[in-house]
């Protein structure tokens, strides 16, 4: 019986030694936003519905919801069916901004960047080598819609981001956004919601061209 001790102290090591081989929170969230952007530079293409909210004490609040495509890093269209017509269309040119319920009879046209751009490509922006943009770290699992995820928060180490930080519950199997929570610089916030998430299908060419505009539509290069 003398040797009980010794022997439960020799368990209790060999149960505990693998905690502390284990990452620390940060570590797994840089790990799960690693993989999850392996996964999302490997696909062809993605579309999604999508739904916002936004919180904004300087604009009237309003839900809006949509489709959304990507084809390669250069080809990205957000769809609105409520409010009705207004896109978001990145061509591998331009970048087309199309609001007919804010700014009727006009469509903002920016030259489109190399790399994916807060405002104009949110899946891009968090998914495009996120380790060396963000200081990342682990905050829960999560069910949603029945997918397993896992939030991780994202900070922007580049003070010349829009925002200030962001959570991005990250499916396990996909890699993909099920949920995006953003905290802009001043006292406004989004959250967008993903489902209906479709990898690697034909996808028209269509979507990504700022056409079937009203005529007498103009065009403001900015």
């Amino acid at each position: 019986m003398r040797r009980l001790p010794a022997l439960l102290a020799v368990l209790a090591v060999a149960a505990f030694a693998p905690l502390a081989a284990q990452a620390t929170p940060g570590d797994n969230g840089t790990r799960i936003a690693v993989s999850a952007s392996r996964k999302y530079q490997a696909l062809t293409n993605f579309q999604a519905q999508f739904r916002q909210e936004l919180t904004d004490k300087y604009i009237e609040q309003r839900d809006s919801k949509g489709a959304m495509y990507q084809e390669g890093k250069s080809h990205f269209a957000m769809r609105w069916s409520d409010p009705p017509k207004e896109s978001i269309c990145l061509d591998g040119s331009f970048v087309w901004m199309y609001f007919p319920s804010t700014s009727p009879g006009t469509v903002k046209r920016f030259p489109q960047q190399s790399d994916p751009t807060y405002g104009t490509n949110l899946v891009g922006t968090f998914l495009d080598n996120p380790a060396d943009r963000y200081r990342i770290t682990y905050v829960k699992t999560e069910m949603i819609d029945g997918h397993y995820t896992d939030a991780v928060m994202m900070e922007p180490i580049n003070g010349k981001m829009q925002f200030q930080r962001a959570t991005v519950w990250l499916d396990r199997d996909l890699g993909m956004p099920r949920k995006i929570e953003i905290q802009e610089k001043r006292d406004a916030g989004r959250v967008l919601y993903l489902s209906n998430i479709l990898l690697n299908r034909t996808i028209p060419p269509d979507m990504f061209a700022c056409s079937k505009l009203p005529g007498g539509t103009k065009i403001l290069d900015q």
